[in-house]
């Protein structure tokens, strides 16, 4: 079964990619969902994060306010390397989980949406890497559109992250969203197709 590991900075497209993935019949793995999951009310992860973050956490819902916990980790850079302490095992877990149902399903090829792919070592755990880019400026414009962003925040995440150009350096694959959807479509066939033929041939 071949990994292709997707990833891509802020507002670069890397939504998009999963949703035309899917609906090609790929079957894929968000890292962002799989946060959602371990957040939610009877999520794995909820005590854990609430004791380590307790003004995050909302009593009468018996939940974490996101937006909060999304301010208070990108506030500071130790807060945020605890909270990922917390959550990345948690997510690497349900990828392997993912990794396995597949497997047993015969599947040729999935995809794994690793937000911090590179940054977290990930890369090593995939057969290919597909970096989404975009330029800056329409990157900003997609980010700040967001509720609840903020030109700081978006700063905060920004130096969270592998720059974007150091991504497309070490990527196999780079695809430029900003060029319209048609084009990201088409690219991301191209971009499986290239994958299956190495496999097959060694070539590509």
């Amino acid at each position: 079964m071949i990994v292709l590991g997707l990833t891509g900075s802020i507002g670069m497209g890397k939504s998009t990619a999963t949703a035309m993935l899917r609906g090609m019949g790929i079957p894929v793995h968000c890292s962002d969902e799989a946060v959602h999951q371990l957040l939610d009310p009877c999520g794995e992860a909820i005590r854990v994060v609430a004791a380590a973050f307790p003004e995050s956490y909302d009593k009468r819902r018996q939940a974490i306010n996101r937006a909060a916990l999304g301010r208070l980790a990108f506030s500071q850079p130790e807060k945020r390397v605890r909270l990922e302490s917390i959550l990345h095992p948690l997510v690497v877990q349900s990828q392997r989980r993912f990794l396995a149902r597949n497997a047993q399903c015969r599947r040729p090829l999935v995809v794994l949406d690793i937000p911090l792919l590179f940054e977290t070592g990930a890369e090593r755990r995939v057969d290919y890497t597909l970096v989404v880019t975009a330029p800056a400026f329409i990157q900003r414009m997609r980010v700040l559109t967001r509720p609840g962003m903020t030109p700081e925040k978006f700063a905060g995440i920004l130096a969270s992250q592998m720059p974007d150009h150091e991504k497309r350096r070490r990527a196999d694959f780079v695809i430029d969203t900003g060029l319209g959807l048609a084009h990201t479509r088409k690219a991301l066939r191209v971009v499986l197709d290239r994958v299956r033929l190495h496999e097959q041939t060694g070539e590509g």
